[in-house]
């Protein structure tokens, strides 16, 4: 059954919200606009959702009313389904609307892909897939700032930390971090045996100086030149920076910015996001298993998924989702993925809130 009354009441907010919008003190103050705008656009769909919800109900008590009249009673009742059927697919949107926002879900997102097992073809896996991330961020109209890389003498990536920005990057991200698993013939495998590679995935959302609070005596920063790879990459200043978290040992090399100052700034955002993601683990794992998604605890060293490419098929075993369209997902391809995975997340959701509610 829906909280029509919370529905409601958000509905009223939406309205206040219109009406705010129009005032003069509202209009000249930038940060109250960009509040109110934002709060507005979080309700938006909620609202345009319930109001086709209740003129779709107002329809269907219409036509439950024409039964009883002998010349429109045929046409009311072909039309009872079909209206039963939307009532019951907008009231499960409105369920999955109320759901509570995760408040990283709008943030820019640090992606961070790490070869394993495997040797160089993890490498060469590791650069696959920092390339699909790429192309998938292209078709969401995002951007990829890289900080640092580390390239492995056979042309794949030992490591590379990059910042993802645009919209709803980390809602979209967050369920591709763990150990993804490649099996295929190596193109230096003389005897077509085919070899199985990782790499590692960590996706992080971006932490603010409001979120995390880093005392600057914990910190050790040094200075380096940037390791370029030639041409107008070649830094010849002392411009990148190491960075170390002393409490935790975390180490951060950034070297992609212009300038040191750039450089540190971009490392400290980078740690920020670890932080977070630590205090964000200790946090559910005090929650216990009983309130996890299904999707998984997004435990780095859970293995998430496999690209067999023999057999052209994708699996996350997390969802026990099997695709065979290996050879589209690597290029960017992963609405399907990324849309089963957040709506296996959303189902859980529901089914924790019902147990909440009883």
């Amino acid at each position: 059954m829906l909280p029509i009354d919370k529905i409601e009441s958000l509905a009223a907010r939406y309205e206040e919200i219109e009406a705010l919008l129009c005032l003069p003190e509202v209009v000249s103050n930038p940060d109250k606009l960009r509040e109110l705008t934002t709060e507005r656009a979080d309700l938006q769909e909620l609202v345009q959702t319930f109001a086709r919800y209740r003129d779709v109900t107002q329809q269907l008590e219409g036509n439950e009313e024409l039964l009883a009249d002998p010349e429109l009673a045929e046409l009311a009742q072909a039309e009872i389904p079909e209206l039963e059927a939307e009532i019951e697919e907008l009231e499960g949107k409105l369920k999955l609307l109320l759901l509570p926002k995760d408040p990283n879900d709008d943030r820019d997102t640090i992606l961070e892909i790490r070869s394993a097992a495997g040797g160089e073809e993890a490498a060469l896996f590791a650069a696959d897939l920092f390339r699909m991330y790429g192309r998938y961020a292209e078709t969401q109209g995002w951007t990829i700032e890289v900080t640092s890389i580390s390239h492995a003498s056979a042309g794949g990536i030992k490591e590379v930390i990059a910042v993802v920005k645009g919209d709803h990057v980390y809602s979209r991200l967050r369920f591709e971090g763990g150990v993804h698993r490649v099996q295929r013939v190596p193109v230096t495998e003389s005897q077509g045996r085919i070899h199985t590679s990782t790499a590692s995935v960590a996706v992080l959302p971006e932490a603010t100086e409001v979120d995390i609070e880093i005392d600057e005596k914990d910190l050790k920063i040094s200075k380096t030149s940037a390791s370029g790879a030639g041409g107008q990459h070649v830094n010849r200043t002392y411009s990148a920076i190491n960075l170390t978290h002393i409490p935790t040992g975390i180490q951060i090399r950034s070297e992609e910015q212009r300038s040191q100052h750039q450089n540190l700034a971009r490392a400290m955002q980078i740690l920020r996001a670890k932080l977070m993601d630590i205090a964000q683990q200790e946090q559910d794992q005090a929650i216990g298993d009983e309130r996890r998604s299904m999707v998984g605890s997004g435990d780095r060293s859970e293995k998430i998924r496999t690209y067999n490419y023999r057999e052209n098929r994708v699996t996350d075993h997390r969802i026990q989702l099997t695709l065979h369209k290996l050879d589209s997902i690597i290029e960017g391809d992963l609405d399907e993925l990324v849309g089963t995975l957040r709506a296996h997340h959303q189902a859980a959701l529901l089914e924790q809130q019902s147990k909440d509610t009883f």
